[in-house]
C-alpha cells in the first residue's frame, strides 16, 4: 500500500486522497492493482477529540483494477511521479505501471505491466524508490540479492536488467531503502541479523553491523536527520541507529510482544514514527519522550516514548502509510482484508509541546 498522490479537497469539510492496494488472494482467484479514492473528513483530530459528529461520511472507492501476474506482496509509488507504480509480487519479476496509461478496468485476465525488471531469481518485499534520482528503483528479495534498475529508460520490449546488483547478505534481503540526503546511499537489512549501508557506485557495503539477535524486516531513514535510521526486527523490537557510529543502537523501542515487520518515520514530525508488529498492533513513539518521568503504574502502559498503540486491527498488519498532506493520519491494511484510515486523538498528541512540525 502507497499514498498515490496529494490531496484533492472537493469542499471545506472534507478531501480526496488517493491510495494504492495490493491483492493477496487465495487458491486460483486474480489479483490486482489498485487504485482507490479514499474521502476523509479535514478535522478527524478535532472530530475525534470532541465526539462530534461530521456531515461527511468517510467513504473508499475502488477506481481503476489492473491485473497482476501474483499475490502482490509490496506496492510503491515513484515519488516524482505517483502514477508510476512498482509492484513485487509472488514471482521473481519486479513489474512497473504507470497507471494513467491503463484503463480503469482491464477487459481479459492478461498482466501487462510497462516494464519488467529482471535481475532476481525469487520473489520477496523490498522495494525503494529515489526521491533525489528520478526512475532509480531498489529491490531486495530472497535469492540473497539487491538489484538496481534506472527505469527512465524504456526498452521496446519492455524487459529491463538490473543495471547493478549487489550481494553481500548471508540470507534473504527484507527491506531496502535509499537514504533521503545522499543520492548515492541506500542501507539493506537481512535475515541474518545484518543492517547494511551501500553506496550505489561500489560493490561492497560501506558499514555492515548485527543490528539484532534475529532477523530484520525492514529499515526507514529519518527524513530529517541524515544520520538516523530505524530497523524493525523479529526480536520483537525497534532500533535506533547513527549510521556514523552503528556498533550499537542508540536507543531500542520496546513493546510490542511479536516479530515487529515495519517501520516509518512521520513525515511531518522528526521525532515520531510508528511501527507494526504480528501482535496486530500499530505503535506510534515520539523521541522525545524518552527518559520521561512516569506516573505510579504508567509503566504497564509502555514505556514515556510510546505515544498511541492503535489496536483496531483483528490480523496482522501487512503495510501501512503516514499521508504527509494530513498531520497524523495513516492508513494501514491487515491480512483479514480490512483498510483503515484513522488518527489519533489531538488530546494525545498536543500533550507534548515538545513535539515539532517541520514545514
Amino acid at each position: 500500500m502507497a499514498p498515490l498522490s496529494s490531496a484533492s479537497t472537493l469542499r471545506w469539510s472534507f478531501a480526496v486522497h488517493k491510495l494504492v492496494l495490493g491483492t493477496h488472494t487465495a487458491d486460483d482467484c486474480p489479483n490486482f492493482l489498485m487504485v482507490a479514492n479514499a474521502r476523509i473528513p479535514c478535522s478527524l483530530a478535532s472530530s475525534t477529540a470532541t465526539g462530534a459528529a461530521t456531515d461527511v461520511i468517510p467513504k473508499v472507492e475502488i477506481i481503476q483494477q489492473i491485473h497482476v501476474d501474483g499475490e502482490v506482496n509490496r506496492a510503491r509509488c515513484m515519488f516524482q511521479n505517483p502514477s508510476v507504480v512498482a509492484a513485487k509480487t509472488s514471482g521473481r519479476e519486479v513489474y512497473v505501471f504507470d497507471c494513467s496509461k491503463h484503463s480503469m478496468k482491464e477487459e481479459g485476465a492478461s498482466c501487462n505491466p510497462d516494464l519488467r525488471l529482471r535481475g532476481h531469481d525469487k520473489e520477496g518485499y523490498g522495494l525503494s524508490w529515489s526521491q533525489l534520482k528520478e526512475g532509480y528503483l531498489l529491490s531486495g528479495s530472497n535469492d540473497c540479492k539487491i538489484c538496481l534498475w534506472d527505469v527512465s529508460s524504456m526498452p521496446q520490449d519492455k524487459v529491463l536488467d538490473a543495471i547493478h546488483v549487489y550481494e553481500a547478505h548471508g540470507s534473504v534481503v527484507e527491506d531496502v531503502a535509499w537514504h533521503l540526503k545522499n543520492e548515492n546511499l541506500f542501507g539493506s537489512v537481512g535475515d541474518d541479523c545484518y543492517l547494511m549501508i551501500w553506496d550505489s557506485r561500489t560493490n561492497t557495503a560501506q558499514h555492515s553491523v548485527q543490528a539484532h539477535e534475529k532477523e530484520v524486516n525492514y529499515i526507514s531513514f529519518n527524513p530529517y536527520n541524515e544520520w538516523v535510521l530505524a530497523t524493525a526486527s523479529s526480536d520483537t523490537t525497534v532500533g535506533l541507529f547513527d549510521i556514523r557510529k552503528l556498533a550499537s543502537p542508540l536507543h531500542v523501542l520496546s513493546s510490542h510482544t511479536e516479530e515487529v515487520f515495519q517501520v516509518e518515520w512521520d513525515p511531518n514530525h522528526e521525532t515520531v514514527l510508528a511501527s507494526s508488529a504480528g501482535d496486530r498492533r500499530l505503535m506510534v513513539w515520539d523521541l522525545n519522550r524518552i527518559g520521561d518521568e512516569q506516573l505510579e503504574g504508567e509503566a504497564e502502559d509502555g514505556p514515556p516514548e510510546l505515544l498511541f498503540s492503535h489496536g483496531g486491527h483483528k490480523a496482522k498488519i501487512s503495510d501501512f502509510s503516514w499521508n504527509k498532506n494530513e498531520p497524523w493520519v495513516i492508513s494501514s491494511v491487515a491480512e483479514d482484508n480490512s483498510l483503515q484510515i484513522w488518527q489519533m486523538a489531538d488530546s494525545i498528541y498536543r500533550e507534548d509541546d515538545d513535539i515539532q512540525t517541520v514545514n
